[in-house]
């Protein structure tokens, strides 16, 4: 088997892995700086509740449309995980519980909701659809709407870097300066939603934040510039579904988990050989003698 064979046939000779792949580069470009924001934030286990909090939405969306429509599953997943950010957001302000405990509550909620409804009228191929994603089946529609999220969020995460930024690092300066934190917050909250949605489009409900989280892990291991880690994060997620199609194709395994497996493989990787990984601290460089 030659190179080209390897590495490029698959995406000459079949238009499904060619908008599989331009599905994932999408993803790529807006769920890794989300990722990276998210895990600064200290808000990487919110990125998974909300990933199943829009299950509900896409579950009545199914029901709606009779069939996997991506596109109306994914309004209504946009519906329902922005219904779970405020109830959550709103149960943390009103009574005692903090955040996590509130959207851990929601999501579990969500996810146990969504497959009830998903059960009413589906079969069990068409809940493994929605749980694990149809990579392979995103048709342009679905394709326009990847392109369309992964835009709107690079031109707003360009308006809102820099107030991003100070919220995340020091939020008491940016009160103090009459920012509006809250406002960012909840378009940070929208981001991370809408990218959500469009990463449920390729991956499936439960490995919607695969793409989103791991890249931003591996970024985090190998760079400490937050301007780095963006590019990383987008490199590493981009790499993931390229090299995730091409072993899914030659070995015939399911696309989405390869994926995510081509993702958890690099962060291995990177946890071991990184400037931040264990190998350094085991074997660190020699101090200049002067």
């Amino acid at each position: 088997m030659t190179a080209y064979d390897l590495f490029l046939a698959p995406f000459a000779d079949f238009g499904f892995m060619r908008r599989a792949l331009v599905a994932c580069l999408c993803l790529g470009l807006g769920s890794g700086p989300i990722g990276v924001f998210l895990m600064l934030r200290r808000m990487s286990l919110m990125g998974d509740a909300m990933s199943h909090a829009v299950l509900p939405g896409a579950a009545i969306g199914y029901l709606v449309a009779g069939s996997l429509s991506l596109t109306a599953m994914g309004l209504g997943g946009l519906v329902a995980g922005l219904s779970v950010a405020l109830l959550s957001g709103a149960v943390s302000r009103m009574t005692v519980l903090r955040e996590d405990a509130s959207f851990a509550s929601f999501y579990l909620a969500s996810l146990a909701l969504g497959v009830l409804i998903v059960s009413l009228r589906g079969s069990n191929i068409d809940l493994l659809h929605v749980l694990f994603g149809t990579i392979l089946a995103i048709d342009a529609s679905a394709l326009y709407l990847i392109g369309a999220i992964t835009s709107l969020t690079l031109v707003i995460l360009a308006f809102i870097y820099r107030p991003l930024v100070a919220e995340c690092f020091d939020p008491g300066f940016l009160r103090a300066v009459g920012g509006r934190g809250p406002v960012y917050h909840l378009l940070f909250l929208l981001l991370v939603v809408l990218n959500l949605v469009a990463s449920f489009q390729a991956l499936g409900t439960l490995m919607a934040v695969g793409l989103m989280m791991l890249p931003a892990a591996i970024a985090q291991l190998w760079s400490r510039s937050l301007a780095v880690m963006m590019l990383i994060a987008t490199a590493s997620a981009a790499a993931s579904g390229y090299l995730g199609l091409i072993a899914s194709y030659h070995l015939e395994l399911a696309s989405g988990p390869t994926i995510i497996m081509t993702a958890a493989l690099i962060y291995a990787f990177s946890i071991l050989f990184a400037p931040s990984g264990i190998a350094r601290r085991f074997f660190p460089r020699p101090h200049l003698k002067g």
